[in-house]
């Protein structure tokens, strides 16, 4: 308690023993919660269904007596405040860490935590790290202390023994699987193939999957008619060949001949037919 009145800038005054005119105050606020917001058979309130509506009925109570005047300065405390900004030190950016909580430690590889043996998920970037979770409400609450300050790392409702709390986004991507791979560079030259876009990486996929030969000679070529036929056209190429299986030495060069117009196919026309001619009729009927 000393720690965290420092820690605010406050003093701590003790009262003294079967001394009302010290105690009166704590004690005031003590009757005027059991009054106001607690239920009881008196006041006839109905149960809080949550600790969230307890904490809306105190924030409201609290704006209910801060705007009424008081008795002595017959002024409200809402206004007084104002005035008395200018004389008030300012709080710390941020609170005593013992208002966070407990400490623990973040598990590895799953990256949980224990309050009231229950667990809790947290991000698995916090693995063996140490946090702090504290019960607020119906709520968990974990927050981490680092260079830049607490930071509230993770909130869940609270649950029971045996149903953990799992957040799907606290934990890493699962691997991907045998048959869906993403290439990943091992060298400079494969990394120049794989920038050349989406159709490269298909081709690969589907060269690897099917077995072709020379890959390597076949992606340094693909590179070099990149630089002369332009990054999209080849990057088009590419993923054309991977869906139709194309991956002979001459199978690259020909779909970017045939994109470029050079291997145009013949179609009809006023100077050009595809009818091969009627010779093969003329015996017909003899």
């Amino acid at each position: 308690m000393v720690a965290a009145a420092a820690h605010y800038g406050l003093t701590v005054a003790t009262c003294l023993p079967a001394d009302a005119a010290t105690k009166g105050g704590s004690e005031a606020t003590v009757r005027v919660a059991k009054a106001d917001l607690v239920p009881t058979e008196a006041n006839l309130l109905g149960a809080y269904a949550s600790w969230a509506e307890l904490e809306a009925a105190a924030e409201a109570l609290c704006a209910e007596l801060n705007a009424r005047a008081h008795r002595v300065t017959r002024r409200a405390p809402a206004e007084m405040l104002v005035e008395e900004r200018s004389r008030l030190h300012r709080l710390p950016i941020h609170p005593y860490t013992a208002a966070f909580g407990v400490t623990r430690t973040v598990g590895c590889p799953q990256p949980m935590v224990q309050q009231d043996w229950c667990l809790y998920s947290v991000p698995s970037v916090l693995a063996g790290e140490t946090v702090w979770v504290r019960v607020h409400g119906s709520e968990v609450v974990i927050t981490h202390v680092g260079t830049d300050g607490p930071v509230e790392v993770a909130r869940h409702l609270v649950t029971t023994p045996g149903n953990p709390r799992v957040d799907p986004a606290h934990f890493p991507a699962e691997p991907e699987g045998a048959l869906n791979r993403t290439p990943v560079a091992a060298n400079a030259a494969e990394a120049e193939f794989l920038a050349i876009g989406d159709g490269a990486v298909l081709w690969l996929k589907e060269a690897g999957a099917v077995g072709a030969s020379r890959v390597r000679a076949k992606m340094a070529d693909a590179v070099a008619r990149a630089k002369l036929s332009g990054v999209e056209a080849v990057n088009w190429a590419l993923g054309h060949a991977a869906v139709y299986g194309r991956f002979a030495e001459a199978d690259l060069a020909s779909i970017l001949a045939h994109r470029s117009g050079a291997g145009e196919p013949s179609r009809a026309g006023e100077d050009h037919t595809l009818q091969p001619g009627t010779s093969a009729w003329e015996g017909f009927g003899r």
